[in-house]
């Protein structure tokens, strides 16, 4: 085809900007710099071989192993091990497949795509283990997610740029946004959690305050999205994608549904093992979620956070970090307390106080670091320290 068609056009500034044009498929991807307009041609095949070479990717050898494992009915421990490996570069992968489309839709249709796909993978597993009944594991991965992002990830990132280029600073407006939103957040999903104490005895009312809970919060979520699309000033909860498309729209569709495809399916395996795997080690079902899923399914973006902070990109950075934590908070748990009547399993949203200290103290703590639009690398070392103790802490606690 040598006819136009509508593309967009990437300004290479800071603060990334989407131009709709029109372009020749022969060169389909444009770049401005300066006063200067770039080209690149479309994808070819050695491309997309390049963007398979991440290291990460090679973990991808234990997706077979795993439903080898699955199919001969193997130890328990090596299918959740063998499974969980393989879901890494596979949430990877839908991660990049998810940012080459939200390139394509402009900034705030791109931000809406991230927040709806960017834990993707981690949603996937807690809906298999909803299906299991596996109610614990759930929340406790809501948790985790919040607590692993706001300490190990934020924590990370700002020890690898606060060593590299001293003290890094980002949009003081954003982070103290932001910073409000994650208290709320917090204190929000806290809120159930005290009253279901004194309702408990009427399961019926348990339920129902943990569907209004959740549908509020999905309300504040929709309304914060529509202000963001609306408002000429906003700035968006979630991230943007900042990036150039490398291959093309078909490209993008096909990896997203082969890999959401194979994380279903190892997220399922894995799913499956959780039990035995916990009654052989002799830990508990509250570590394996508050800990262990949450890294398995956001390692790929936690990689990116602290890659792009080692560029000096930290608002960047703490933007992943934070919007992933509000995103969990605010679509993905009022979300699976919906999903759950689908399955015969009401998942309330009651945690424990062990996990509602974990979760007040990180969310006020990662708003106090990035609220003053600045970081060092003591502040990281902090962080990390305290999800270091708050992982010990976790294993350590029996089950039931």
């Amino acid at each position: 085809m040598d006819h136009d068609q509508s593309f967009t056009v990437v300004v290479l500034t800071p603060e990334p900007v989407y131009y709709p044009i029109s372009y020749n498929p022969r060169s389909s991807i444009f770049a401005i710099r300066g006063n200067h307009v770039h080209t690149t041609k479309p994808e070819r095949s050695g491309s997309i071989i390049l963007h398979f070479l991440k290291p990460l990717n090679i973990l991808l050898v234990f997706a077979p192993v795993a439903l080898v494992l699955e199919l001969v009915h193997g130890a328990p421990l090596m299918i959740f091990i063998t499974s969980a490996l393989a879901v890494v570069p596979l949430s990877g992968i839908l991660g990049d497949a998810t940012e080459e489309l939200a390139a394509r839709a402009g900034p705030r249709v791109g931000a809406l795509l991230n927040a709806t796909l960017g834990n993707a993978a981690e949603l996937i597993i807690t809906i298999l283990a909803i299906k299991e009944g596996l109610l614990e594991l759930v929340r406790a991965s809501i948790t985790g997610s919040i607590i692993g992002n706001l300490l190990l990830v934020a924590g990370a990132a700002i020890i690898v740029g606060g060593v590299k280029y001293g003290t890094q600073r980002f949009e003081r407006r954003t982070a103290v946004m932001n910073s409000t939103l994650l208290i709320m957040a917090a204190l929000v999903l806290v809120i159930p959690s005290l009253f279901n104490v004194a309702i408990e005895p009427n399961f019926a009312n348990v339920e129902t305050l943990s569907l209004l809970t959740a549908g509020v919060i999905i309300v504040m979520y929709l309304l914060s999205m529509v202000y963001s699309f609306t408002a000429k000033d906003a700035e968006p909860i979630t991230r943007p994608a900042a990036h150039v498309p490398q291959y093309s729209l078909r490209t993008a569709v096909v990896l997203l549904i082969i890999s959401t495809v194979l994380i279903a399916l190892m997220s399922e395996f894995l799913v499956g093992a959780v039990e035995p795997m916990v009654e052989q080690l002799g830990i508990s079902e509250l570590f394996v979620g508050i800990i262990l899923v949450p890294i398995i399914g956001n390692v790929a973006e936690h990689v990116v956070a602290i890659e792009v902070a080692a560029k000096n990109h930290m608002e960047l950075s703490m933007g992943i970090a934070l919007g992933s934590s509000l995103q969990i908070a605010l679509f993905v748990a009022p979300l699976l307390v919906f999903l759950s009547l689908l399955f015969g399993h009401p998942l309330s949203l009651e945690f424990t106080t062990f996990e509602l200290l974990a979760l007040l103290a990180s969310c006020f703590i990662g708003a106090h670091v990035s609220m003053d639009g600045e970081t060092n690398w003591l502040e990281g070392v902090l962080l990390v320290g305290m999800y270091l103790v708050t992982a010990v802490a976790f294993f350590f606690l029996p089950g039931g």
